[in-house]
């Protein structure tokens, strides 16, 4: 989810589903670091410094890095690259859009991406692995008009919400402000025009999502992007159901809490989906066939972006994953390679943490619905003029 993801939470279905990833095989042996001359990433207390130098890895040194498609991870970071503030990483982002006027080569990319970058790791302050997680961008049925079953309004961003120092709040008659409503009160008063209509249990978990996608009953397609919220966290309704005795305390899964709301469809549903107070709110665009735009303002390419907390990462970064050991069922045994930060979500938290876009559609996110993976995460730098490395 995000921020953007859109508010998009939009974070994963952290506390709804459980997430997965790709398997590759790591290579052995790590090279010994090489010391280089520091880089100013922004905001990351996890990279120790150390002063004037900064302990970097040759990228081939990074586990799984000669199993990488060295020219896909070149095209998912040229194309995200211009969100990048780093002067080094932007003028690193010039050289790879020229090169990229001409054909570029699986050699090429590698050699562009070795000879340019560094790899300093991420740490927790504790030293503990950090969390992998997945998302994705759904499909769901909607209507124009309501009936029985599709009965849940999508509803744009009401005129009486207002951001006050970072904060949702609604305007009043009298020019003063306040919170703004949670869930319940929203859905009560509808405050504005429905942009569309779904069944209950497909909003709620598209707002979870923070972006996804409509299939009308006469075929046309729209997207739907994150527009605002109400500023109530997000409070997962997993726990509180296994609780309540309606989900066996094992039988919590995405699948299952749908299942349970759709059986339940009506003012027992919302009375569980009231448990989680946050609303999101969205815009309703034209579907370009493509993939959503992150936090970032750059659409997500599938399997090489992640969310990332904005705290310790910047949009645009390049980084590198590498995660085994998820132990949900349909798990894939491990994930490694390049992808870009180029979203946000509110429970993707710590210098350590990733939410991995899978991309669009029910495949992607059945993936996405298994990846929960301890994690190792390692920003790559541009080097700095000069310094030759360790390769």
């Amino acid at each position: 989810m995000s921020a953007s993801r859109r508010g998009a939470a939009a974070a994963v279905l952290i506390a709804v589903l459980a997430l997965s990833a790709c398997a590759t095989t790591p290579v052995s042996g790590p090279a010994a670091p090489v010391s280089v001359p520091a880089v100013p990433v922004g905001p990351a207390p996890e990279v120790a410094t150390g002063g004037a130098t900064a302990t970097g890895l040759a990228l081939t040194a990074l586990p799984g890095w000669d199993h990488e498609d060295h020219l896909a991870a070149f095209n998912a970071w040229r194309t995200g690259c211009g969100v990048a503030r780093d002067p080094a990483a932007r003028t690193l982002c010039a050289q790879a859009r020229t090169l990229a006027h001409g054909p570029v080569s699986p050699s090429d990319a590698r050699a562009f991406l070795e000879t340019g970058f560094v790899a300093i790791p991420a740490r927790a302050d504790d030293g503990s692995p950090g969390l992998l997680t997945a998302y994705f961008a759904p499909e769901y049925e909607a209507r124009r008009q309501p009936d029985a079953e599709f009965d849940a309004p999508v509803l744009g961003v009401p005129a009486d919400l207002v951001r006050r120092d970072g904060q949702a709040m609604q305007r009043q008659a009298d020019g003063s402000t306040g919170p703004y409503p949670e869930r319940a009160v929203i859905e009560a008063a509808m405050p504005v025009a429905p942009l569309a209509w779904m069944r209950a249990e497909d909003l709620f978990f598209l707002q979870i999502q923070g972006s996804g996608y409509l299939t009308f009953a006469d075929g046309s397609q729209a997207r739907l992007a994150y527009a605002g919220d109400n500023g109530a966290p997000f409070v997962g309704i997993a726990r509180p159901m296994a609780r309540d005795g309606l989900l066996p305390p094992n039988g919590t899964s995405g699948d299952a809490i749908r299942a349970w709301l759709a059986a339940h469809r009506g003012a027992e549903a919302r009375a569980v989906m009231a448990l989680n107070p946050r609303y999101i709110f969205f815009r309703l665009d034209p579907d370009d066939g493509g993939d959503p735009a992150g936090a970032a303002g750059i659409a997500l390419p599938a399997r090489r972006a992640i969310a990332v907390d904005p705290a310790h990462w910047r949009y645009g970064d390049l980084v590198w994953l590498s995660a085994d050991g998820g132990n949900l069922r349909g798990a894939r045994g491990s994930y490694q390679g390049a992808v870009v930060a180029l979203d946000t979500g509110s429970a993707i938290r710590g210098p350590v943490r990733a939410d991995l876009y899978m991309g669009r559609g029910e495949s992607a996110g059945a993936e996405a619905g298994a990846v929960r993976h301890p994690l190792r995460m390692w920003r790559l730098v541009p080097r700095k003029r000069g310094d030759s490395g360790d390769r």
